[in-house]
């Protein structure tokens, strides 16, 4: 299937078949092309969390209103937002530069300078919106991806993201819950499998200027 048959064939799956995992394989292609997910600057202030520990996924179940995607997908994926966003991110992601492209951080001053300036003009709420926003693009990525890949996937924002935080012990890593997403495969009874794809019409959505 080309990648439009892909966006066609999946959907969020309501009921996940536990008894079928993802391969090692398989969790590593997803992941990879999860990081590979565009971000402002490439900063990426956030971090993907794979959840696997039964225990720690039925804690997480209770906090999520009981929502069976959190225990009988292969996997959760957590995305957590950066949630003390400051220059020391930035000066992080230039070192990872430097040392990926081979170049003197000198070379790099006015790009982290440009970066700092927007870092140091975010208030708390500003930041939090701007590094949500990340981590929503590196969502659509890992949704995207897993549709390649044949794998399903639920995205989800009915949870409560400060039990997420402390289930999961976030706030000392300096992170925040953002938004969810349950990979696996889908129940052959989940009825919403056949449930024709509803979608804005091409000229509704779609304007030329």
């Amino acid at each position: 299937m080309d990648i439009i048959e892909k966006l066609e064939w999946r959907y969020a799956v309501k009921k996940f078949d536990p008894a079928k995992k993802l391969t090692a394989t398989q969790l590593d292609r997803i992941t990879t092309a999860t990081r590979l997910s565009a971000s402002s600057y490439g900063l990426q202030p956030y971090k993907v969390l794979i959840v696997e520990n039964p225990a720690i996924r039925e804690r997480l179940k209770a906090a999520s209103w009981n929502q069976s995607q959190i225990t009988d997908a292969s996997h959760l994926v957590v995305f957590a937002r950066v949630s003390n966003l400051n220059e020391s991110h930035v000066d992080d992601y230039t070192n990872n530069i430097a040392a990926t492209r081979h170049i003197n951080q000198e070379d790099l001053a006015g790009f982290a300078g440009v970066m700092k300036g927007t870092v140091n003009r975010l208030d708390e709420a500003g930041a939090a919106a701007w590094t949500s926003k990340q981590a929503y693009l590196a969502l659509g990525t890992l949704l995207t991806a897993a549709a390649a890949e044949g794998i399903d996937a639920c995205p989800m924002e009915g949870f409560d993201a400060a039990r997420y935080d402390e289930i999961l012990g976030l706030k000392d890593k300096g992170l925040a819950t953002v938004v969810i997403a349950a990979i696996g495969f889908r129940a052959a009874d989940d009825a919403m499998q056949h449930a024709k794809k509803v979608r804005k019409p091409m000229a509704e959505l779609v304007e030329l200027i």
